[in-house]
């Protein structure tokens, strides 16, 4: 039976929203594809407006993937903003794809990708609108099973009553195991129903279903333990790990945008995964092993994907890419092949010991010459050895010097405050590095016009990394610290001026910290915020942290815990984490080591380039890091 398309309800609501193209779909690159012809149905969702939905890497890769597939279809969907989720409940529209219009429900799978915990309110909007259950106990056969994936799926803890499953690390090979698994139970006539999909999914040991396993609690609130609660599912579930880039060289045919979103260019995934140790990045420690992409690889994407495309920009992107094996010679090929059209390269940001002026040259060739961003992290020497970041202040005078000294008139440095063993002169020393950095761009040019705009984030602890045991700062010190610095930027009369400063408040950073470190217990608060009006946490617009205190006060009134102890309480090397039965192939006992490390401020080095320092990932995971150089070159582009 076909699904009809929602789109005549949809259409005469969208003359009264804000943004309506955004809903229309028709982008060049996106597929409908016959809906009766199709064995397995995804709906893939980013759980964020369409702006910054579209652009998610995950989301496109797994499309074109799913797409490619004979019998499976993938569709896509975003969260939908409040002025139209109010019109669709007023006249009955369901939550639906912008690929077809087909309502999300009548779908087998729904995938949700999570790069942030500030998206989980966005998660129930949708269920709801779907006419999905919001708890996966109360959801019958008809329903789609509700995948998650993402960073924040290596502790799905907090939502795990709203979830079916949930994914650990890359998506490309697992994603196609799933759709072969649905795709049998349903041939056989689904056999066992929900039930029995879901536990031919956990056996494999590759897919995490939370309701097989139960949580006992301590009188103090700890947890006792987590275990499986029925035979044939493992006590632990590992992450997935894609061991060759170049076999998987997505997306090959990029989506492009009908409404402005927040990059639009083609974007490159150069190398997975980081070795650099910084004990506070979870992107960092959950991606490891390094895998780098061949340079012919990525040299064949590119051509690729903007003759497919039209992106006016390419982003070479990773965790550090200017630490990429062959980083010049790309830079250098592509700048080449490039010359002379209106085709400019990226980076995101740049490590300041892995840049040099050659490679900055290379990627401003074709295009305009933009400010350079540097993320030392830390204000202080010693913050950066507690947080592992091998960074002098003197390496960052000599590389942005030398940035001015070629043409460059505007750095960017992106710092957190609020983190382990952080004092007041920690913060208020990042004053003195923009200052140093303002005075070096003028003694190395002879101009005024020089300028450095300081960024600056709350620090969130994280699972999976060195500090998910650390106590989080409490906002009122972090926003504390951020306007005594304020105030000894705006007092100097010699560079103040020179120095922007952007920075968030505190507040946001405690919620982030209650659900990413979270149990189950977390998940009545959300659903709480969520039935109070929460949506789109993630816009400081619309997120309220006295909704969240106020909802988890309330939920938490009778239990042992509180938001603060979630928060800004350290836990001990012996307390079970929620999220210890979830293997991200980190040994534990490696990652204390790192916590004691990071308190005596001793530094560890990159293992790419020294010998193994038994992080447990290789072993445990059967892999190994990937890198060049192979020494190949990008030949010309061949005139057709």
């Amino acid at each position: 039976m076909p699904v009809e398309s929602i789109f005549p309800r949809l259409e005469p609501l969208l003359p009264r929203v804000q943004k309506p193209i955004q809903y229309v779909g028709g982008e060049l690159n996106s597929q409908v594809k016959d809906w009766d012809e199709a064995e397995v149905r995804w709906a893939l969702m980013y759980p964020d407006a369409y702006e910054v939905g579209l652009p998610n890497q995950g989301v496109q890769i797994l499309y074109e993937i799913l797409n490619e597939r004979e019998g499976v279809l993938a569709e896509r969907t975003y969260s939908v903003w409040p002025d139209l989720e109010k019109l669709m409940r007023e006249h009955g529209v369901p939550q639906f794809t912008v690929d077809a219009h087909r309502p999300v429900g009548a779908f087998d799978l729904l995938g949700v990708s999570f790069a942030t915990e500030l998206g989980y309110t966005n998660l129930l909007t949708a269920l709801d609108l779907a006419g999905i259950p919001l708890t996966a106990a109360d959801r019958g056969d008809e329903h789609p099973i509700v995948i998650a994936g993402g960073h924040a799926a290596f502790n799905p803890e907090p939502i795990a009553e709203f979830l079916d499953a949930a994914v650990l690390g890359d998506g490309e090979e697992i994603v196609l195991a799933i759709t072969e698994v649905v795709r049998e139970w349903k041939a056989e006539g689904r056999p066992g129903g929900r039930d029995e999909l879901l536990l031919r999914l956990a056996s494999s040991g590759g897919v995490y279903v939370p309701k097989f396993y139960d949580v006992t609690y301590l009188p103090d609130g700890r947890i006792q333990r987590v275990a499986p609660n029925r035979p044939g599912v493992p006590w632990r579930i590992s992450k997935h790990t894609v061991m060759d880039l170049d076999d998987w060289p997505y997306p090959r045919k990029p989506l492009v945008p009908l409404a402005e979103t927040v990059h639009e260019r083609y974007s490159v995934e150069i190398f997975r995964g980081c070795t650099r140790g910084c004990r506070f990045c979870q992107a960092g420690m959950i991606t490891r092993p390094v895998r780098e992409r061949s340079i012919t690889t990525i040299g064949d994407m590119v051509e690729t994907g903007l003759r497919e495309s039209g992106f006016p920009e390419v982003g070479l992107l990773s965790l550090s890419s200017a630490d990429h094996s062959e980083i010049g010679d790309i830079a250098k090929g592509l700048a080449d092949r490039y010359e002379g059209t209106n085709t400019s390269l990226s980076l995101p940001s740049t490590r300041v010991d892995a840049f040099n002026i050659t490679l900055a040259n290379e990627l401003s060739r074709n295009g305009r010459r933009s400010g350079l961003t540097f993320a030392p992290e830390g204000g202080s020497e010693r913050m950066r050895k507690v947080i592992n970041k091998m960074v002098t202040e003197d390496d960052l005078i000599r590389t942005v010097t030398t940035a001015y000294e070629n043409g460059w008139r505007q750095v960017k440095l992106y710092f957190m405050c609020g983190l382990p063993t952080e004092e007041d002169e920690d913060v208020l020393a990042i004053a003195d590095m923009a200052r140093r950095v303002i005075q070096a761009g003028r003694e190395a040019t002879g101009r005024r016009d020089i300028r450095c705009t300081v960024s600056i984030g709350g620090f969130v602890p994280k699972p999976h990394t060195p500090f998910q045991w650390a106590a989080q700062c409490d906002h009122e010190t972090v926003d504390r610290r951020l306007r005594a610095l304020r105030d000894t930027l705006r007092q100097d009369k010699e560079y103040g001026r020179a120095i922007g400063l952007r920075y968030h408040d505190g507040k946001p950073s405690i919620i982030e910290g209650l659900l990413s470190r979270g149990d189950r217990r977390v998940g009545a608060i959300i659903r709480a915020v969520w039935e109070d009006g929460g949506r789109f946490d993630g816009w400081s617009e619309h997120f309220s942290y006295d909704r969240w205190v106020a909802c988890a006060d309330k939920v938490l009134a009778d239990e042992p815990v509180d938001l603060d102890w979630y928060t800004t309480r350290e836990r001990d090397e012996v307390e079970v984490l929620p999220w210890d039965h979830l293997d991200a192939g980190l040994d534990r006992e490696w990652l204390w080591q790192d916590w004691q490390d990071a308190l005596d401020e001793t530094e560890v080095e990159d293992c790419r380039w020294t010998p193994c320092y038994d992080c447990g990932v290789c072993p445990t995971m059967g892999t190994e890091i990937q890198i060049g150089p192979t020494g190949r070159k990008l030949l010309p582009l061949s005139v057709v």
